[in-house]
């Protein structure tokens, strides 16, 4: 199994990214797949979720209504539509998948795999 995170750039604040990750070896209708981030000096937090199936998302408190998670099946691929950044949305955001039915983003440490991260920079 493999994810690869892409998307990432450098934007000025209330500006909009999409990132994709990009999988191989699992089919996205199978896994539950969130996006984490992690900015410099702090622990990597959840930011979104999206079901294998159902359709049920989540968000965190600081990006809902900003962000927006999808999926598309037929290329295995899930998004992440990011707008009105702000500067505090700057981190490496990382993408990762689950056949453990979560039910929301839960901890990282519950996602067996995990891609390599893009890095998002929001200046002011």
């Amino acid at each position: 199994v493999q994810l690869q995170a892409s998307g990432g750039g450098l934007v000025q604040a209330g500006e909009s990214l999409r990132l994709s990750c990009a999988t191989r070896g699992l089919r996205t209708d199978d896994y539950d797949i969130a996006w984490f981030r992690q900015a410099p000096g702090k622990e990597r937090e959840g930011v979104s979720y999206i079901a294998a199936t159902g359709g049920h998302t989540a968000y965190a408190g600081s990006v809902k209504g900003r962000f927006t998670i999808s999926r598309d099946n037929a290329n295995n691929t899930v998004y992440l539509q990011m707008n009105s950044l702000k500067p505090e949305d700057t981190a490496v955001y990382y993408c990762a998948a689950t056949r453990v039915v979560l039910s929301g983003i839960r901890r990282p440490n519950e996602y067996a795999y995990w891609g390599q991260g893009t890095l998002v920079t929001v200046s002011s």
